[in-house]
């Protein structure tokens, strides 16, 4: 009887395979001429408005095909703004939201997802040596599968196609890549485990008990 839900364990394992094969980066790091190529296509397509291209290069050649997140601090115009597609006054976070629905898709296509989202809620406590706080709204973080994906997603057309309303609504950004050294919450590798463990676990008892003469 208790081997008779053996099934419950494989398909909780199966499925745990499926994200993996989702969540990381299987495709090692970036080759050079990979580097080469994604370069030229944000030079084509004229991307080096908004990024240093020198910076980018560099971040891409030093490529550990390790994930990383996206650290992003970002000030939105506190009143309304054209809308980039309809010319209707929109408040700039409206449209900051607006983006942000369709990037977030995208990122989890990309294997990648929001870490966190917050309102700052005061202005500098311990600076030296720091322009003045422009005002910031926004911090948030991202987390990337790869620097490879974080390419694809920047050259996704749905995304491009989006672009327009993060620059109209935003008022002043800056975003940098960082690593986690530590960290005390439970990374999805870890949760996602449990839960399937918890899932198959209760699924299991049910039918154990479903199966008792009664």
């Amino acid at each position: 009887m208790l081997l008779g839900a053996w099934w419950i364990w494989v398909v909780a394992l199966s499925l745990y395979i499926v994200f993996r094969l989702w969540y990381d980066n299987w495709l090692g790091p970036l080759s050079p001429q990979e580097v080469s190529d994604l370069m030229d296509q944000v030079s084509s397509l004229k991307m080096s408005e908004y990024s240093d291209p020198q910076d980018l290069r560099a971040f891409l050649e030093t490529d550990d095909g390790q994930e990383f997140v996206m650290v992003n601090l970002v000030r939105v115009h506190t009143g309304e703004v054209a809308h980039p597609r309809t010319g209707k006054p929109t408040k700039g976070i409206d449209l900051l939201r607006e983006y942000g629905n369709s990037f977030v898709k995208v990122l989890f296509k990309h294997g990648g997802h929001p870490v966190l989202a917050m309102r700052k809620v005061g202005g500098y406590i311990d600076s030296w040596n720091t322009p003045p706080d422009p005002g910031w709204h926004i911090a948030s973080s991202m987390r990337y599968r790869s620097r490879r994906d974080m390419m694809r997603l920047a050259l996704d057309p749905s995304v491009r196609d989006v672009h327009i309303l993060k620059t109209a609504a935003t008022a002043t950004t800056f975003s940098f890549p960082s690593q986690v050294v530590l960290g005390l919450a439970i990374r999805p590798r870890v949760w996602v485990a449990l839960v399937l463990s918890l899932g198959a676990a209760l699924v299991h008892l049910v039918s154990v008990i479903a199966l008792m003469p009664s």
